[in-house]
Parts: C-alpha cells; sequence; structure tokens
C-alpha cells in the first residue's frame, strides 16, 4: 500500500532533489509558496519551499526499493525513527494539496471574513491582549488594524496570524 513519507533534501537543492526522484519513477511532491524578496530597493516575488530542505515521497515501502531514495542527487535522507521510514497520514498531503492554486502555488492567504470597523482581539506579539479595529488586509501575510494607544488610533501592520479573528 503506498504512503507518503518526508525526504530531508540538501540545502536549497529540493527542486534538484524532486527532478531526480521523479527520474526514478517515485511520486514526489514540493509543496511551494509564493514568496515576496525584498533586496537592495528591489521586491519580486518568487516561488519558495513551504518547507525548506524537505519534500515527500510516496511508495509501497513492500515492493519498493526505496534506499535508492538515500542516494539521490539532492537528497539528504528519508526521515526515519528506527531502521524504517516513517509514514505520515495521507490527509496531511491532501490538506496541503487543497489549499494550491490552480497553477499549484500554496495559499498562505487566511482568507479573514472581516470587514472594515470589526473588532479583532491581538493573541501574539508586543500588541497581545490588546483589541483594535480591523482597517484592511494588506496582502497574504499582514493586516492594518487601528489600536488605541495613548488617546489616540494608532494604525498597526500586523501578521495576520497575530489576531484571533
Amino acid at each position: 500500500m503506498n504512503q507518503w513519507y518526508v525526504v530531508n533534501t540538501k540545502v536549497r537543492e529540493e527542486a534538484k532533489a524532486l527532478l531526480n526522484l521523479k527520474r526514478q519513477s517515485f511520486n514526489a511532491y514540493l509543496p511551494q509558496y509564493q514568496k515576496t524578496r525584498r533586496h537592495a530597493r528591489r521586491t519580486d516575488s518568487v516561488l519558495a519551499p513551504l518547507f525548506p530542505n524537505y519534500l515527500f515521497v510516496e511508495f509501497d515501502m513492500d515492493i519498493t526499493n526505496w534506499s535508492a531514495i538515500n542516494s539521490t542527487i539532492g537528497v539528504s535522507s528519508l526521515i526515519k525513527f528506527g531502521v524504517l521510514p516513517t509514514p505520515i497520514p495521507t490527509e496531511l498531503i491532501c490538506e496541503i494539496q487543497s489549499r494550491e492554486d490552480p497553477q499549484g502555488i500554496v495559499s498562505l492567504n487566511r482568507n479573514l471574513k472581516l470587514k472594515e470597523g470589526d473588532e479583532v482581539n491581538i493573541v501574539a506579539g508586543a500588541f497581545s491582549a490588546h483589541s483594535g479595529i480591523f482597517e484592511c488586509q494588506n496582502d497574504d501575510e499582514r493586516i492594518i488594524i487601528l489600536l488605541k494607544l495613548m488617546g489616540r488610533d494608532v494604525r498597526v501592520r500586523l501578521p495576520s496570524s497575530a489576531i484571533n479573528a
């Protein structure tokens, strides 16, 4: 029975490991997301691995020569606890794949169901335990809220994961 396993790749060689595993007829999966990169006053968008230095491979342990995975170019090793690789739940892979857009890019957007003016509670960061007024979602990862600080409204940009909506 086919199961999914985790492969530890060499640093920044996830794509190379994926290509070489597929060349060996393994069903390999490298979830990627759109990352904003800032460098030298320039901002651009690049694909990046969702789990740096890791990818997933599916095979049947009983009939597949899985030891070949460890000697694949770009691969460091299969993740094992003991002497055998440890399977991960298929539901985990399905959950990641369900978040992909039509181009196969994993969406990290939390799809906040907030409207301008809604009250939110901050649950993480320097302003935790405060509440504020939702103003807008800046991009896939950040939101802007208004906080009452020292008697006036202050605009604060936070990660969307820092609020309880």
